[in-house]
């Protein structure tokens, strides 16, 4: 009983419920994401399906369904013994996939400048306001994920499906990772000049300015990463 008094207070949000544009289990995935980058979940923790499922208010299948897709994500893996836990990357192995992640931006500025519409960019310079406007306001939660609706909105802007897709899987494997560099508040000045210089190359459609602004913005990720990494 007290553990599930405990796991009742960590989701404190009610039960989970579908909705029409959502399934039971996208839902339970996207609080579960939000646990794991709240360190609610910390990086190695044996995940308690049943009391959890229960504290969530949903049955056992959609909450294994949910965490099959975060395991493809990265977030989650699975023992042996088919036991779910939170992943917990090493530092080398987040550098390394930072590192393709870099390379996939950088590609993804570059076609955007030369393909994605107007509109498309006036909505990404939006994204990029928005930041500006609630740096203070937001929550550490919703200024990141306002962060990774930057960064998709230029993935997305390409119009490459084979990118997009790629693009997708690796930043799913890094949303924790960037979720801790995201929330440093020490690096959020040099964070929201990043974006404003990528912001303002894509209104110019200078594709070198922002690939390099690309790179040295997931460059500065990393760095932030190996700070926290020294930190601990």
């Amino acid at each position: 009983m007290a553990k599930q008094n405990v796991l009742s207070a960590l989701v404190n949000d009610g039960p989970i419920i579908a909705n029409e544009h959502r399934s039971l289990s996208a839902e339970t995935a996207e609080k579960l994401r939000e646990l794991i980058l709240l360190e609610k979940l910390p990086p190695g923790m044996h995940i308690p399906e049943r009391d959890l499922a229960e504290a969530l208010g949903i049955s056992r299948t959609p909450m294994r369904e949910a965490l099959r897709t975060l395991a493809i994500e990265g977030l989650v893996e699975f023992t042996a013994t088919r036991r779910s836990r939170v992943a917990n990357p090493s530092i080398d192995e987040l550098r390394e996939s930072m590192t393709v992640l870099a390379t996939l931006e950088a590609l993804g500025g570059e076609l955007a400048c030369a393909i994605a519409t107007d509109r498309e960019i006036t909505a990404i310079a939006d994204f990029n306001q928005k930041m500006i406007e609630c740096t203070d306001k937001f929550s550490a939660i919703n200024f990141f994920n306002t962060d990774m609706a930057f960064h998709s909105s230029i993935i997305a802007a390409t119009h490459n499906q084979a990118l997009i897709d790629t693009h997708r899987q690796y930043n799913a494997k890094l949303w924790r990772a960037r979720f801790m560099s995201s929330k440093r508040k020490q690096g959020r000045a040099k964070t929201l000049q990043q974006h404003q210089d990528i912001t303002n190359a894509l209104i110019a459609r200078n594709a070198p300015k922002v690939a390099q602004a690309m790179r040295g913005h997931i460059e500065t990720a990393i760095e932030n990463l190996s700070i926290q990494q020294n930190d601990t």
